[in-house]
Order: C-alpha cells, then structure tokens, then sequence
C-alpha cells in the first residue's frame, strides 16, 4: 500500500475549515440550493396609511404634501413569513437596499408571554405567543443551534442579494451563538466582508451563582464588499475626560489642550515665523507651509517650552470620542419612557440610531426582516431614511402600526416632513405556495389536514359535497385554500345541514367576506341551524407542526352611521355598537374568566380602530380616521369625530376595522346614505 506524502496527499489534508450543520446537504451530500423563483410571491397592499393628511382632509383643512412629504416613497410594513418575504423583494429591491438590521430570537427558553393592558385602567392580561409564532419558534431551535443557523443561512443568504453595493448587514445576536452564526455569515459574504463584531452592554446587572452575569449581546457587522459605506460615530467627552485633558481656559473662556503638531514618517523642516524648525527624529510636521503660516498668524500654533510647536486644539471643535466596538453608554429602554410600547424584546432608540447612522445615507433604504416592535423603522423614519419591515407576528404588526402613525402626528405637528407608509401582506399566496410546496396542489389534501387538527371526523360519504366531517352531533364544512366565504355560502351550507337533518355546523375558512356575520343571525332564524364561523389558523402551514392549534370563531363586530346636518352639509361619522374579541391568543388558564368579561365589556378589549369612509372591494384600506390606545393614554372613542363630508348625496360604504390588544383585525362594512 503506498504511504501518504506530497506526492500521494491524505484527502483529509485537503479539506477547507467549515461550518457544517444538519440540512445544509442533502441526503447525498450535495449542496442544498434554494430556488428563489419558487419562493417569490406578490405582495398584497391591504392597508394605506398617510394620518395627518387624512385628519387634514378629515377636518377639511389644507395639506400641501410637497413640504408635509419627504418624497413619493412609500415605506412597507409586511406581515408575513421573512423567507418568503425576502424573496419577494428581490425583483423589485435586488442591490437597492443600503442597510439591513436584524434581530433574529437567539434564546432557545425564551418565554414570550406579554402582558398587555385592557381597558382604561391599570388591568392587564397575558398574552401567548400565536401558535404561528410558536410553531415558527419550535422550527428554528427544533434540532438546536443546527436548525437556528440553517433558518438564518437562507435568510441571510437571499438578503445578501437585496444590498446595494456599498450596503451593510448587522445581525443582533446572543453570545451563546455569536460563534456559529458568524462562521455561517463568513461562508456566505466572504470572510473579508466581516467589519466588527459589537459588544453591547444591554444591562447593567445579572445575578447568575454559577457563573459570570452575561450583561452583553453581540453584534455583527458585515459589508456586501470589503468597503462599505461607513460614517465615523462619536460620543461626548465626559467630564473627567475632559478636566484632565482639556485643563486650560483662554481669555475668551474656551477649553482647549496643546497637541503635537508632528506626525509618524520622515518629511522636510518648515519656517515657523523667523525660524526654520526641523521636525522630531524619524518624524515630520503633519501641515504644510501655507497652513502653518495661517497657524501662526490666528494663534492656533503655540510653542511648548522645548520651543517645539504644538496645535491649540479647542474642546468645542473636536466631535467626541469615537465610537469602537464596546458599546457601553447606550442603556436599555427606559421603563417609564416615552418610547417604551410593551414589547418584550424591544432595543432603545439610541441602539438603532448609532447604527443607521453610521451605514446608510441620507434618504437611503433600512429594512429589518424581524421588526419586533418596529425600533429600526422609527428611527429611520426621524433620521429621514426609507424603509422596509417584516415579521411573521400579528401583535409585531399592529405594535410597529400604532408607533409609525403615532410618529407621523408627531413628525408632522413639530412641522418635520415624513413619508407615509402601507402595510401588505403574502395573503392566499402564501397559502398557494403551502399548496404547491407541501401539497402537491391537491385541495383534499389541504381538508384531510385542516380536519386533522380541527379533531373532526370525515365523512366518507357525506350527503352533501358541502358536508365534509362531523365534530360531535354538529357537522364541519372547511372551505377551499384559495376561497373566501361569501355570504351565499352561508345560506348554501346551512341548507345542506337542514337538509341531512342537522342542527350546528362549524364552517372553517381561510377568510371571510366582510358582514359575514350580519346575515349568519338572518340565515339561523330562517334554516334553524347554528353556524360557527371559525379561521382556519395560519399555523396549519407550518413544517413539524404538532400542537394542535386552536380554531377561534370569529369575532363580532357591529356599528352603524351616525349623520348630522350643520348647515347645507351632512356630517357622518361612525359609532361602535357592540365587539365581541376572538379571545385567539389568551392563556388557557385565564381564558373562562376573560370570556365572561368580553361579553360584559368587549370594548375594553378594542385596541386600535380605524375607519375607511368610502370603501371600495379590491382597494387597500385608507386609514381616514382612527383612534387607539397608548401606554399612557387609555381611553378609547367609540364615536368618531371625523365629520366626513361626502362630495355628493348618494349611498356610500366604510368599512370599519377593529384590531384588539392581542393584535388580531376585524372588519365589517357599514352603509352610508347622505
């Protein structure tokens, strides 16, 4: 047998340093690629949101948008899977984006429970994290830290390819996987792409007997090249700094100190007045002839008693200290300040604001594919810069809504441009390519799951086609993948259950079309079937699922017009009858009491509403009025005071939309006729 050597190398001596985890090869050891085309999918814009110029033509004031707005970008907040959210930005911001933030969830026992508040008082109640978010949540740590990076490489790796250029990445991570995570970016960027790992000091204090307290997260900094854009960051001197080494006054009462006016390197003498001084040893003077002159006659160039000249440098003219990579002087949120909105993992301002400014330039694009509480999109909304945010949590995206409209009234109040901003969503996409992806497109396929964790039994032979499981005495109809239910399939439905002698059917539906429950009381009176109208769960779709999710019914949500004369014009504007909340994502253990107080006061749980005074099918919602409830202010209208004015008599549609303190929307229609 021949021995190893240079001429007969050991194929382990030729093997490279790689990070290797479980699914970044398939099962015969090829590269596992993604197939961006099959992952992008059009966005739907289902919201619109611009209030200051809504209340301003609300209140029939003038808006002149030229000086109100930045320009005619409008920022993007999407709801949805980040993967294929990423992926479907590509055709439209491939190499665009100017700086990418993330903060990915990194703690395997993280607890994600929140406690919001109700009502006007001090009451509160525990949110759960969705069953999507905890579903999604299992996925990444499902197989430990090698499910966690394989989530993060395809992720990172698609939105490598929407940085422009000169574009940077920082990823917002935990110590405990700082190590893996940065040898998976230096695979995908290229090892000279790395720019600093940060230390930030996020806590003061952490009480731990068995080890050190970990008082820091990490943060890595990366460049779509070697040579990203970067704008040196400063800090304020503090004050021992400055008494030690800016001690002396001049007349004019400015601290300065004296600095040597010589630099590293070998360079000629120059005159300084009547004298001609040579530089230091192995040194040269750091300014040329005609601004040591200049130095001279101002007084900025003083002499030291060696009679070597030094720089008089004035407090007042030096930006700071420069920021390195240890960065203790940003605290966390403030607990009782102003821009605390109750969210668990939510990073201060100032945090955002070092980075963005540092990495994208005036009127340049930010994105955060985990947005959280929405911090990046807000600072970038005050720095002047574009945006885009995306997260797969419904109580993220009503959370970063209430902020960024919060931030428009204020932004425009203080006489400051901003941009306005719509939300979208993947919608029935995302379901066709579930569909497509896990399916094989087969719709029987789809039901067999949705009744699987539904706990319904099929019916093999149903007397109608419309009748698909029983559950108990009651009968389950569980609609297509790409449908909404329409009211005349209220009707449909329930006579097929009077018809097979029925009495209850539970209707499962991705959606419903709005009213739906104003005609299900009309089609009960009529048929003497009860009908349960529950979402079928967006986290069905996930992979590995095995909870059970739970099916909600829907929500019920009343209101009627409310129309007032004042002189030739009739005034409308919207009142709340009657809310009754889902109840989707509260703690099972609270969920009996909290059931009884929804039905004596389901307005405590009415968070957010909004109205869109003339409503179109197909066109986004237009934020025209709403009201919501902040941290410190409680109350909540249920009239609103719009007084929208409809440009001619005629019969006219809004549509009221109703988000609770859990996050989950609701919408209904309301007739108009002026």
């Amino acid at each position: 047998m021949t021995g190893f050597g240079p001429h007969n190398p050991h194929p382990l001596s030729r093997m490279k340093t790689e990070l290797v985890w479980e699914g970044k090869y398939d099962e015969f050891g090829n590269r596992r690629e993604m197939n961006v085309s099959n992952l992008a999918l059009p966005l739907q814009k289902i919201e619109t949101i611009d209030e200051p110029r809504s209340r301003a033509e609300e209140q029939g004031s003038l808006f002149d948008a030229t000086k109100a707005h930045r320009d005619d970008f409008r920022n993007r907040l999407i709801w949805g899977d980040n993967k294929l959210v990423i992926a479907s930005l590509l055709e439209e911001f491939r190499g665009r984006l100017d700086l990418i933030y993330i903060d990915p969830p990194f703690d395997v026992g993280a607890d994600f429970t929140l406690a919001v508040p109700i009502g006007e008082g001090k009451e509160t109640v525990e949110k759960e994290q969705s069953v999507l978010e905890m579903v999604a949540y299992r996925d990444t740590w499902g197989r430990g830290k090698d499910s966690y990076v394989q989530m993060l490489y395809e992720r990172i790796s698609l939105a490598r390819d929407l940085l422009s250029e000169r574009g940077a990445l920082y990823i917002h991570i935990g110590p405990a996987v700082n190590h893996v995570v940065r040898s998976m970016a230096d695979e995908i960027f290229g090892g000279g792409c790395f720019q600093n790992e940060i230390i930030w000091k996020r806590t003061y204090a952490h009480s731990d007997a068995s080890k050190f307290g970990v008082v820091h997260d990490c943060i890595l900094y990366y460049g779509k090249t070697p040579s990203p854009l970067f704008v040196t960051q400063y800090r304020p001197h503090d004050e021992s700094y400055i008494k030690s080494h800016y001690g002396q006054v001049d007349a004019n009462g400015r601290r300065f100190r004296l600095v040597t006016l010589s630099a590293a390197g070998s360079g000629p003498a120059r005159r300084f007045g009547d004298r001609v001084i040579e530089p230091p040893p192995g040194r040269h003077w750091a300014w040329g002839q005609e601004r040591i002159n200049d130095g001279l006659k101002s007084g900025k160039i003083v002499y030291a008693s060696t009679g070597q000249p030094n720089i008089k440098q004035y407090l007042d003219e030096v930006k700071g200290t420069v920021i390195q990579t240890i960065w203790d002087d940003i605290p966390p949120v403030n607990p009782v300040g102003k821009e605390l909105v109750g969210y668990a993992t939510q990073k201060p301002e100032k945090l955002l604001e070092r980075i963005i400014a540092a990495s994208c330039p005036e009127n340049g694009i930010v994105a955060d594919f985990f947005c959280g509480s929405g911090t990046a999109g807000a600072v970038a909304e005050q720095l002047g810069r574009r945006w885009i945010m995306c997260d797969l949590g419904r109580f993220s995206i009503h959370t970063t809504r209430k902020r960024l409209i919060g931030l428009q009234r204020d932004l425009h109040e203080a006489g400051k441009p901003y941009r306005s901003f719509d939300l979208y969503n993947l919608g029935r996409y995302e379901r066709q390519w579930w569909q497509k992806d896990s399916l094989n497109g087969a719709d029987d396929q789809h039901r067999a799951i949705v009744l699987k964790f539904f706990k319904a039994e099929p019916l093999h032979s149903a007397p109608s086609p419309l009748l698909h499981a029983r559950k108990g005495a009651a009968f389950v109809h569980v609609d297509g993948i790409d449908s909404i239910f329409t009211r005349p399939e209220v009707k449909e439905v329930a006579q097929a259950v009077a018809a097979a002698g029925g009495r209850e059917v539970y209707i499962l539906a991705w959606d419903f079309e709005m009213d739906i429950r104003q005609v299900t009381a009309a089609v009960e009176a009529e048929t003497g079937v009860k009908l349960r109208l529950s979402r079928i769960p967006r986290e069905i779709m996930e992979k590995n699922r095995a909870e059970v999710p739970p099916f909600f019914e829907v929500a019920v949500l009343e209101a009627s017009p409310v129309v007032r004369k004042e002189g030739k014009e009739r005034k409308v504007d919207i009142k709340l009858s009657n809310f009754l909340p889902s109840l989707s994502e509260v703690p099972s253990k609270e969920l009996e009491v909290l059931q009884e107080r929804a039905v004596e006061s389901g307005f405590d749980f009415i968070d957010f509403w909004a109205i869109d005074f003339d409503w179109k099918p197909n066109r986004p919602f237009n934020h025209h009025w709403q009201d919501f409830r902040t941290r410190k202010e409680r109350t909540l209208k249920t009239v609103s005071d719009a007084g929208h004015v409809y440009s001619k008599p005629g019969k006219y549609v809004a549509c009221v939309k109703v988000v609770d303190v859990f996050g989950c929307d609701t919408s209904i229609t309301v007739e108009v006729e002026v």
